[in-house]
């Protein structure tokens, strides 16, 4: 069924109709050769059918880790260094160099928004992966521009070591990313209904964008970046919109950047991970606990902002708090922030 649909095709293109294919080959010596060779055509047709569902089943984790990036965070020695007060550009301009970073310089300080007030190694939570001896714990309480709090939420950004390291990856070779992440008990949690922590992918694209000149109207092809990813989102029983305390995974975003809510979250460990195809999609699996992904996992998949993704960049955490001057952000816990390709 599936080979003569693939027949009908090349017939088609051939100039002429199945039914005429299928009489004249019993009738036809010469027509007969063109069947082999329409066969063999099915082959060849075949091959982007079975395998258009590839892009969706690219489960995070496949193919070969990048030792040159990631992290384990196993050194007893592994510590951050602040570098000064935290970088704010999103919001004043300044960067403040020189940023923070890891002591094995696999990690930075967002020259963007900043990094956590509070990013140190600590004894992995009971549940996470065997053998694993040490984690990060992540917080923050200044989100925003040193020294004025804002009493908006605001975010901090704690960023991977990957382009600098390895290049940017074609989305040809099939990037992927994973991470392990540990949700303290509910009462634990910063008393605030939103988003609290995120992790995400650095992409980018090529776009085209019209600018207008003294007399005409220009289209420039630049290169766009873009951040999708998952958002916890957590509804808090302080809030008089919810009856009780719960945390629901969100995905940024559909193809117009908007946020799908996917899973909701237990207090634990979840296994986190994204993959971007060779055609451009984005990817998304969660899973309880800290086994690797498979399949069952997907929760997602799109093309987000409605962009064709060219390179991965990195992927990165925000740690989100209302920025007060006071309340910390919910302590979460990261483990084992891996980087694969399949070539």
């Amino acid at each position: 069924m599936f080979c003569r649909e693939a027949i009908r095709t090349v017939a088609s293109r051939a100039g002429i109709t199945f039914s005429e294919w299928n009489h004249d080959r019993e009738a036809s010596a010469d027509m007969k050769s063109t069947h082999h060779w329409l066969q063999a055509c099915c082959f060849v047709v075949a091959i982007p059918i079975f395998f258009s569902d590839v892009h969706a089943q690219l489960v995070p984790g496949t193919g070969t880790k990048l030792a040159q990036v990631g992290d384990d965070f196993e050194d007893e020695k592994w510590e951050w260094v602040p570098n000064g007060e935290k970088a704010s550009r999103e919001q004043d301009d300044r960067v403040r160099s020189p940023t923070g970073y890891s002591t094995n310089k696999r990690w930075f300080e967002s020259p963007k928004r900043g990094m956590p007030d509070h990013i140190v190694r600590i004894a992995t939570p009971p549940g996470g992966l065997p053998g694993s001896k040490g984690a990060l714990k992540i917080q923050t309480l200044n989100s925003g521009i040193p020294g004025r709090p804002s009493g908006q939420m605001e975010q901090d950004d704690l960023i991977m070591s990957c382009s600098s390291r390895v290049g940017a990856i074609s989305v040809a070779r099939n990037p992927s990313c994973v991470t392990r992440v540990w949700l303290p008990s509910y009462d634990q949690w910063e008393k605030r209904s939103g988003s609290h922590f995120g992790y995400r992918i650095d992409l980018k694209t090529t776009i085209s964008e019209k600018s207008k000149g003294f007399l005409f109207t220009k289209t420039e092809r630049k290169q766009e970046d873009y951040w999708p990813g998952f958002f916890i989102e957590f509804h808090s029983k302080s809030d008089p919109k919810f009856k009780e305390d719960e945390a629901v995974l969100l995905v940024r975003g559909n193809n117009l950047g908007q946020e799908v809510t996917s899973l909701k979250l237990k207090p634990g460990w979840w296994t986190l991970g994204m993959s971007v195809t060779s055609d451009g999609r984005v990817h998304y699996y969660a899973s309880e606990g800290v086994d690797q992904l498979t399949a069952k996992d997907h929760v997602y998949s799109s093309f987000p902002y409605g962009y064709e993704a060219e390179y991965f960049a990195t992927h990165f955490y925000n740690s989100c708090n209302r920025y007060d001057g006071r309340t910390w952000s919910t302590p979460i816990v990261i483990d084992d922030p891996e980087i694969f390709v399949t070539r």
